[in-house]
């Protein structure tokens, strides 16, 4: 596969983004559409015609890799654990094999991040890279010495779906995540979890985005949730690094582009860390919100 050209394709719940990829990594294509929700069939074929478009371009074909919110059990070979969940217990490895006429790779998007930013990203020269995404969900994943660590269940790395640790009183059974447990890392460290917190507490229906714009301004309601929500991230990380302590932490989602939680999160954390000192690397993606797409063509060594 050295000299083949790859295309990634990054399957989320309200977009799909693809990229073709020249042998040596060089950006030939990419593109965004919308995601078809609820509707497996009309995912299967938006992917098939996704790549046949970008192979257009090649007339020959390309290896693919595809990043999706959930995992393929190696169990049953069904995707599992997709906040996606129309994907859900469906066979998508061997539907999209066939609709290609090929053998592909598909990855925990998390994963795809974790994978592009140890490779050639802002974790590059680390040998342990936990890579966080942080948007709608909250996913991880673990790369060491530049290979996935899925584990045998294929779920290395996810730390969403563990409990809040070290919970306030307000915190403990707050919440309901969409998985059927309660107070889940996910609904408390994401974009739907802030927003949620912040209605709780004052009743205004914002998104992420308008509520760290507003905190930066100085709007106390807003950077309240703010403070509350890098307590709880500090504290999540906190637990990964006592569990695993990596190099270095990539932070990915929309929520990675909030210069203060980089600013604020090595002080909350310090307290909760098992260890006589703490030299965090928490940084930022250098490929962005095209970390995961990147990572998914990278499947393919």
């Amino acid at each position: 596969m050295a000299d083949q050209h790859k295309i990634g394709i990054d399957v989320g719940g309200t977009k799909i983004a693809a990229i073709l990829l020249k042998p040596n990594g060089e950006v030939i294509v990419e593109k965004r559409i919308t995601s078809p929700r609820n509707d497996y069939q009309k995912t299967v074929q938006t992917l098939q015609k996704t790549v046949f478009q970008l192979e257009s371009i090649l007339s020959r074909k390309a290896s693919v890799g595809i990043g999706i919110p959930g995992s393929i059990s190696p169990a049953t070979g069904l995707v599992q654990n997709a906040n996606s969940t129309w994907l859900n217990s469906k066979p998508l490895l061997e539907d999209l094999s066939q609709a290609l006429d090929r053998k592909i790779k598909i990855e925990n998007d998390a994963n795809c991040f974790a994978l592009s930013e140890a490779l050639d990203g802002a974790g590059q020269g680390h040998r342990m890279v936990f890579g966080v995404i942080i948007g709608t969900g909250c996913g991880g994943g673990l790369v060491f010495d530049n290979k996935l660590i899925t584990g045998p269940h294929a779920i290395g790395g996810e730390w969403g779906h563990n409990p809040l640790p070290w919970p306030t009183h307000e915190e403990l059974g707050e919440v309901q995540c969409w998985c059927g447990k309660n107070d889940c890392i996910e609904c408390w460290v994401s974009g739907t979890g802030m927003s949620a917190d912040h209605l709780r507490h004052t009743h205004q229906n914002l998104d992420a985005k308008d509520i760290a714009t507003q905190a930066l301004d100085g709007q106390k309601p807003a950077f309240d949730t703010f403070n509350r929500f890098a307590s709880r991230l500090a504290r999540s990380l906190a637990q990964m690094v006592n569990i695993i302590d990596p190099d270095a932490i990539v932070l990915g989602g929309g929520l990675s582009n909030i210069d203060m939680i980089y600013e604020t999160l090595p002080e909350i954390m310090l307290p909760y860390i098992f260890a006589d000192h703490f030299n965090p690397c928490i940084l930022k993606p250098k490929f962005g919100d095209a970390s995961g797409v990147r990572g998914a063509a990278h499947l393919w060594p």
